[in-house]
């Protein structure tokens, strides 16, 4: 109850600080024109006076010119350069860019955890990522408190026992991380992701054993995108958000497209959050056989620079990209 008071108060001040600064505007605008209207007489009888001297003097004249020159040379580079920025402008909105963040920042976080919360209310989330432990638990600007409001959730994580883990620990040489903790934050990860489905939400984690390329989160017409370096972590790298438009050409397509075909194949297996299996199905969906996840073998005493045995899994099967208006029509709501 005081939490929502404080944010009604909150939200009263910033509406009335807004009403204020737009009346100012209107103020300080209708002031300007006053004064602009007010002064023509006086600046029209100075300057024909100044002209007269200027045409006497030869100095002058020539000072008076080059400024004038260097006037149009300004204006001229200018609007140059907004035709330019106008022109680039419309590119990004026809790819679907709407921000970027070169680095995050106190109020890129706060821009980036309001548009999220206001996306993911009421709509399945779906997620790429790696161990899922920053995106998913992290309580300063990620998907914590929009998975409290989420309808559903599509998650797809590293398998930690994999080949792709261990490489992806070994690339980025943090001596903080180790294969251990890895595993330890996708254990966490899936700990929250049950007791989400717990509450009633309809969640569904699938573990793939290649190395992350992508970190994308999809809540509704948004997409948040960063790239997976080689040899650097995850937050060091820019995050691009992008929207949906409807001429179905942007990037926001094409990612989201990359999400559905990645989701639907079969050789990349479901976790079952009850039963701590891993399920594989055929190409009809039909489940084919399970296998214990986090078996003895594998435990969280291995070194962190040995490779680990990586779960078996069935023989990839070439599927048929998905229809796009099909894709496209999933899990939007």
């Amino acid at each position: 109850m005081v939490k929502k008071i404080v944010a009604n108060t909150r939200k009263g001040i910033r509406g009335g600080m807004k009403n204020i600064s737009e009346i100012g505007y209107h103020i300080i605008v209708l002031c300007l024109s006053a004064g602009i209207a007010m002064s023509l007489p006086i600046v029209a009888t100075n300057f024909l006076a100044y002209w007269t001297n200027v045409g006497k003097e030869k100095v002058s004249l020539v000072t008076l010119e080059i400024g004038v020159a260097v006037l149009l040379i300004i204006v001229m580079t200018y609007i140059r350069r907004s035709w330019k920025d106008r022109k680039l402008a419309k590119m990004a909105i026809d790819a679907g860019f709407v921000s970027f963040f070169p680095k995050r920042g106190r109020r890129s976080e706060d821009g980036i955890r309001k548009l999220r919360e206001t996306q993911g209310r009421g709509r399945t989330v779906m997620v790429i990522g790696s161990s899922g432990y920053d995106t998913l638990r992290d309580q300063v600007g990620d998907l914590s408190t929009v998975l409290d409001k989420c309808l559903g959730a599509n998650i797809m994580l590293v398998n930690p026992l994999s080949h792709g883990a261990s490489a992806r620990i070994r690339a980025i040489a943090d001596p903080m991380m180790s294969i251990e903790k890895y595993r330890e934050g996708v254990r966490q990860s899936i700990e929250l992701l049950k007791r989400l489905q717990a509450v009633g939400k309809s969640v569904k984690l699938k573990l793939y054993s290649d190395p992350p390329l992508l970190k994308l989160v999809i809540l509704g017409d948004y997409l948040w995108m960063q790239h997976y370096h080689t040899d650097l972590d995850i937050q060091e790298m820019p995050e691009y958000v992008l929207r949906h438009n409807a001429k179905d050409h942007g990037l926001y397509t094409l990612c989201y497209q990359y999400f559905v075909q990645r989701w639907e194949r079969t050789d990349i297996p479901e976790y079952d959050l009850e039963t701590d299996e891993l399920v594989y199905r055929d190409r009809n969906g039909r489940e084919a056989r399970r296998e214990q996840f986090w078996p003895e073998d594998a435990s969280p005493s291995i070194e962190p620079g040995r490779d680990v045995p990586e779960l078996m899994a069935t023989p990839h099967t070439n599927m048929e990209l998905p229809d796009l208006a099909h894709a496209m029509c999933r899990n939007m709501e």
